[in-house]
This record gives C-alpha cells, structure tokens and sequence, in this order.
C-alpha cells in the first residue's frame, strides 16, 4: 500500500481552480520537489495534504497510522521559552507516563543530534537557529511525511549546507518547495509539477526534469499549433455552409463544436515575465576605491584592513553567514556609511537602484499601482510612455492584484513588484540584496538574463549559490580570518578554499614527514627489524613523498591562477587527471611508509 495517496483532488477559491482533479501516489522514503509558478497552488497543496485546508471534491488518505509533519515558511513570533521547551511544546501530549518518557528520549535526541543547545533561548537566536529548532520541533516525532515549505528562505550558506546534509541523511518521505536549485538539485529524487492546475509527475531529479520540461513545452506549442490550424480549417468550411445534409457533414458539425469546446477550455500559461533594466548614463571607469577600511559596532569588529577596487562593469556578490555585516559593507562600499578607518573615494556620475531585503520601499498600506508609479498611471520605459497597468501586467500582475495593498500580497508577488518599481528608475550601479527569496524559477532566470547583460555595476546579497554562479563576476565573502575578495562565484570561492586549505595539509604533511625522517635516521641500527631492502626504501620514501607534495602544491598553483578556467577543457580535465594521480601515488607512499615504520 502507498504511503499517501492522492485521488481526483479538487480545489479553487477566485477564478480557475488551483488543482483540477489531480491524483498521485507517494512512497515511503522518497524526497520530492515540489514546483510551480508563484500563486500555482504549492503552498495549497501543502495544506491540503496536512489536513489545514479541505478539497473541494476528491480525497488524500495515508497508510494506516502514518504521521505527517509541516515546517512553515515564516517563524512564528509568539513562540518564547528555552529550545528544549518549543520543541516539546510541539510534540503530542497522551497523558500516559510511558510515552511521555518516549517523547522526552525522542526530544533530547533529536537536539543532540541537531547540534542544539536545550537550554539556549529560542528568542535569542539568529534566524537560521530558530528554523533548525523548527526543523526539530517537527521531526522530533518521527514523523512519515515531512512537509517544507520554502526551508531556506532567509538562510546563510552554512545552514543552508548543514541543512542540506542533514535531510540527505534522514529516511523518511520529504516534500518540498523552494527556490533554491542548487538545493533542488542536492536533495529531489523526484519533481512533481502544478501547472494550470494540473499536477504533473516528472519522477526524475532536477536536472533531468529540466531537459524533459522544454522538451515537453516544445511538444505542446507543436501541439497546440496543429489543433489551432485544423479548427481554423473547420471554421472556414463551416462558414461556406453545407451543400447538403448528408451524416458525415453532420458528424462534421458534431466534429467542430467539440473542437471549439476543448479550445474554450485550454488553460494558457500565465506566459514569462518582461523585465528591462533601464540603463543611465555610464559611470567614469572607477566606481569604488577602497582603502584599508575598517568598522566597528561597539567592540565587535565587522570589517579590518580591508581594500578592493570597484571599476564600471564589475558585479561583485557578497556571501557570510547572517549578521557578519554585509549590508554594512554595501553601505559603505556606496559612501553611504563612513568607516572608522580607512578611506573609499566614489567615482562621479553614480546612479543607484537599491533592491532592499526587507521590502521597506514598498508601503504595505498601498497598492502595487501607487507603490511602483508613484502616484502616476504612466510609467517611463526607455524612451517610451507606458499605461501603468500593461506595465504590471508585464511582471505578471493581473488588474486584481495590481490595485491588490502590498501587505495581502505573496511573498514572491512582493519580489515582483520591488522588481518592478526598480526597473522603472535608470541606474548604472544596481544593489541587490537577498533579490531571490520568494520568485519561482522562471522569474530568477530572466533576472539572471538581465543583470547578466547589464552594463552597469551590480553589488548583490546572496545565499543562493546557482544565482551567484551565474551572475557574478567576483565574490567577496566574510571568512573567519576577515573579509577577502575572490574571482568568480560560488564555486570557485569554494574551490579556491578547498585549494588553500590542501595547500597547508600539504605543508603540514611535509613537516611531519621531515620529523619522522629525522627519527628514522636516528634509530640505532640494532632497533630496526627490516630487511635491508626495506630499510632503503623507508629511507627513500620521504624523499619521494617530499617529491609527490611538491608536484601537487605546483599543480594546485597553477589551477589557482586566475585565468586558469578559460583554458580549453581538455587542459583542465588532463591536469585534473594528473592531480588525483598524483594523490593516489602520495596516499599509497603514506601508506607504505606507515607500515615500514611501525
């Protein structure tokens, strides 16, 4: 028996139905992501399954005794008291001594097993931790289904990649929506759709479902194109009238209205959104020069001794954990804020459009249409005028949502309409801070299209590691040993890391291998019970390991080189070839060295 099933299930509260009869069948184990785009019915159907909201026709029933748990988007702002008691407050109470010692067991673990502290308490936490004793509030229970609706909303990198590994691990069912792919990709074993109110089962990971869904939308435009050209064929013959009332004219007429029928009830996508960054006059070539700047809140130091150069063109991203200070470095990058030490000379010309985290240039008290014309019905695109309202319509509003006040609107919805209201103002300096929470996959693309194409200077806030990869130029990130600069994105920050720190194993190899070498040769002869064979190939061996480090430590040199990624990728993979070769000969001299020595 399926772990949960789903059977002809209806729903829809204004306008068409958000889920038109759609049936699935879950089992046990499996993770799925769950996409769509904003407003689709995701976050319905996430109520639907944990019983908060009823269909209107069809059912979902579990497999007898099955529990299911819910982590929601936002955190709940009345939850107080140390992580031991929210997370009991989430767990059922029987009344029954026994179980009650079971729960406890089951809390306790779990917090242990989370890396979270009991007694901390819960309104003193960061973001990320108070999401983490959510996470374990809800599986404390072991529960069969765990639902997570937009986990990594508003997470830094780490907890985003403890959270990762964390879910990787557990064995239950997972459902999930986000819109972080490079999290999608990690985690999904299979993607389920909601498209015009259908619910598609692409059962397949990330990456393949993305091959398979533009094959699939080629298919239905294919499709679609060939009804359309024989219904306008049908339409044309029926118009010249029937000659005679034969039966197969007849049929024929049977034949058209049933046509025109099913075309009256296809549901069109709600199409793509059309952005256009609006470009000002260029900037002088410096758009930053920063000197050795340091700051301060109190006696915490955010920044020390820090300098880049910011020149027209650069689109710089910003990554640390929450609260490292890198709002505080965009201020002060932009002149906005003056350092304690240290100088930045802003170059001339600079016009900025600010994409804010927490939405404060939006007034929730009014509507989407005063909030992004200003008071105006008309809009300035480039050279032209255009009516505020197919100006919306462009980023997917509908009239409804457009006179819709900014506080009854999604989270994504909100997204779209900051994104609006910058894209009306020309800018040669764009700040993009957190830009990606909230949009649906869709949307992030045609942003990437943009800030890719933008000649301007762009300054982004990001925890997500796709859009990173894709937009930026350099990335500057807050480390534990301070703040430093690195070309490329995400994964080559990483690498870039990973490099570093194989460098002072390395080292620190070598050191120990030179120590023991030392000790070899000072072990009086009497004391050594080898062969003479293996006694001279445990005296050359810290030489040859010595010889092995040096050709990683010159290999790892070169791929560190900032241009060494736009060599062909035959070089890279033979050089990538060359370094696990020359790993596999170290590993196995250690080995053999160990052994000798022992």
């Amino acid at each position: 028996m399926p772990l949960l099933s789903i059977d002809d299930l209806s729903i829809g509260f204004r306008g068409p139905l958000l889920l038109d009869g759609v049936s699935a069948t879950i089992e046990a184990g499996q993770r799925i992501g769950l996409l769509g785009r904003n407003g689709a019915g995701k976050t319905t159907l996430m109520r639907l399954l944990d019983g908060r909201l009823q269909p209107d026709s069809g059912n979902i029933s579990f497999k007898p005794g099955a529990k299911i748990a819910r982590l929601t988007q936002s955190v709940p702002r009345d939850l107080a008291g140390t992580v031991h008691q929210v997370v009991m407050a989430g767990q059922e109470d029987t009344g029954d001594p026994e179980t009650q010692w079971q729960v406890q067991h089951a809390v306790d673990s779990t917090l242990s097993r989370m890396e979270l502290d009991p007694e901390m308490e819960f309104q003193t936490l960061s973001s990320g931790m108070k999401r983490r004793v959510l996470l374990a509030r809800s599986i404390a229970s072991e529960p069969d289904v765990l639902l997570l609706d937009e986990p990594t909303n508003h997470l830094d990198i780490p907890s985003i990649l403890w959270l990762e590994n964390f879910l990787s691990n557990w064995k239950k069912t997972l459902i999930f929506v986000t819109h972080d792919r490079s999290f999608l990709q990690t985690l999904a074993t299979r993607i389920w759709e909601i498209d015009r109110g259908k619910l598609f089962d692409w059962s397949c990971d990330y990456s393949t479902f993305l091959k398979r869904k533009e094959d699939a939308i080629a298919a239905e435009e294919k499709q679609n194109a060939l009804f359309d050209k024989r219904l306008a064929e049908e339409e044309a013959w029926i118009r010249q009238g029937i000659k005679a009332r034969r039966t197969r004219n007849e049929g024929r007429v049977r034949a058209l209205k049933a046509m025109r029928v099913e075309r009256s009830q296809r549901r069109k996508g709600e199409g793509r959104a059309k952005m256009k960054l609006q470009e000002a006059e260029r900037t002088g070539m410096l758009v930053a020069d920063v000197d050795e700047i340091s700051f301060s809140y109190g006696n915490r130091k955010i920044i020390n001794k820090f300098s880049t150069m910011l020149m027209r063109g650069d689109k710089i991203g910003i990554i640390g954990h929450n609260g490292a200070g890198k709002t505080t470095l965009l201020k002060l990058l932009l002149g906005q804020l003056e350092p304690d030490e240290g100088t930045v000379r802003t170059g001339t010309n600079l016009q900025v459009a600010y994409f804010d985290q927490l939405r404060d240039t939006l007034d929730p008290e009014s509507t989407v249409v005063e909030n992004v014309g200003d008071g105006s019905d008309k809009v300035r695109v480039g050279d032209k005028t255009k009516h505020i309202m197919g100006y919306l319509q462009d980023f997917l509003f509908t009239p409804e949502r457009a006179r819709t006040e900014v506080r009854f609107l999604s989270g994504g919805e909100r997204n779209r309409a900051l994104l609006a209201r910058l894209m009306t103002k020309p800018a040669n300096v764009i700040v993009l801070d957190e830009p990606t929470n909230d949009l649906d996959s869709e949307t992030l693309e045609l942003l990437e299209e943009q800030l890719a194409d933008f000649n301007g200077t762009l300054l982004m806030v990001s925890h997500d590691r796709t859009f990173l990869n894709n937009v930026v130029t350099s990335t500057i990130v807050f480390e534990d040993s301070g703040v430093h600069e690195y070309a490329g994105g995400y994964d080559e920050w990483r690498a870039a890391v990973e490099r570093k720190q194989s460098n002072q194993d390395a080292k620190k190899t070598q050191a120990e291998v030179k120590t023991k070498n030392e000790k070899v040769k000072n072990t009086p002869e009497k004391n050594r019970k080898l062969s003479y064979k293996d006694q001279r190939e445990l005296e050359q061996l810290p030489e040859r390991i010595e010889l092995l480090e040096k050709s990683i430590g010159e290999v790892h040199e070169v791929m560190s080189e900032p241009g060494y990624y736009q060599k062909s990728g035959e070089d890279i993979a033979a050089d990538a070839a060359r370094l696990k070769k020359l790993e596999d000969e170290l590993a196995t001299a250690f080995a053999r060295w160990e052994e000798l020595d022992s």
